[in-house]
């Protein structure tokens, strides 16, 4: 029996590439929607599919009862799980796969567009000289070189090293938290460790969230966190929006005390068109396109798929988060 398969993420759909071959060359029957789905969206359709091939569409609990019981697996097309109630899956023996070590290079690409975009304010003056602002006279923005500044990491894993790598190479100094550091990687870079995350926030010109988030870190950088910041800091967020509380921030952002926020994810996606940080000053958010790159988003989906496919097969090469094929 052909398996049925419900395909939500919309840069796997949307980029060409090998993965596409490899989706069209299953005997599968594939449905295909346009993600990230509210859990009232995901309820419309659950139900008779043998895998979900998700981004971050809400699979809750409600969604993997009414899947149940063709609902074989949730193969992830990613690495942040927060949108899953993996425990719930876990509970009722559905294998989670994932896509650790495809994006990394990517999204840290991506972190330094917005640094770049804040300090030198490549933005606002791009979009100013589209709208024929560049006159004899024009009173130009002047910008603010990285170099010998100080970038603290928080979460030094495969993202926040390649952060770090960049950082380096821009000659700034590096300070980084993360509960499992990795003390080889440190020295072969000069990453000085701290001793928590109060200690980073403290001492950075830039601070960068490469976290999973979870019931500890949701709301991490609030009123109180930011107010033991440098002043003018930077906080760049390649992770997930609600790392950051979000009115916090636009009150730091409108009083100066941030000097800016760059930012490729939201508390909300896609955000309401009010939404707080949309237009708040010296802020840059991006649509959460920091891992769509066509280099990327072939190495995610092969993976996602390849999971998905060995999965199916009864083979070993499938990456599981919730370790229930160990």
């Amino acid at each position: 029996m052909s398996k049925r398969v419900l395909l939500t993420t919309t840069s796997f759909q949307d980029t060409p590439g090998t993965h596409q071959d490899l989706l069209n060359s299953q005997d599968w029957e594939i449905v295909r929607a346009r993600g990230p789905l509210s859990e009232e969206e995901m309820l419309d359709l659950a139900g008779d599919f043998d895998a979900f091939l998700c981004g971050d569409d809400a699979i809750t609990a409600a969604v993997i009862d009414k899947s149940l019981p063709r609902l074989q697996t949730i193969s992830k097309y990613g690495i942040g799980l927060d949108k899953i109630n993996v425990d719930y899956a876990t509970e009722k023996k559905i294998p989670v796969l994932f896509t650790p070590g495809v994006n990394h290079t990517t999204v840290a690409e991506h972190t330094f567009g917005l640094l770049l975009g804040i300090t030198k304010d490549i933005q606002s003056n791009a979009v100013a000289v589209q709208n024929g602002k560049w006159v004899a006279g024009w009173k130009k923005p002047v910008g603010n070189e990285i170099m010998g500044k100080t970038i603290g990491i928080i979460g030094l894993g495969r993202i926040g090293k390649e952060v770090a790598i960049r950082a380096r190479a821009f000659g700034m100094d590096i300070i980084a938290f993360d509960p499992y550091f990795d003390d080889s990687f440190a020295s072969e870079y000069g990453v000085k460790r701290c001793a928590d995350m109060d200690e980073v926030l403290h001492n950075s010109d830039v601070v960068s969230l490469h976290c999973f988030l979870n019931e500890e870190t949701e709301d991490m950088i609030n009123a109180a966190k930011i107010a033991e910041m440098r002043d003018n800091v930077i906080v760049l967020n390649c992770a997930r929006g609600e790392l950051v509380n979000t009115q916090d921030m636009a009150d730091a952002l409108k009083s100066g005390k941030v000097g800016g926020y760059g930012a490729d994810v939201l508390d909300a996606e896609p955000p309401a068109p009010d939404h707080i940080l949309i237009g708040a000053p010296n802020c840059i958010i991006t649509s959460h396109i920091g891992s769509r790159t066509h280099e990327s988003v072939q190495r995610q989906a092969n993976r996602c798929l390849h999971n998905a496919i060995n999965f199916f097969a009864g083979t070993d090469d499938v990456l599981c988060a919730n370790g229930l094929l160990e």
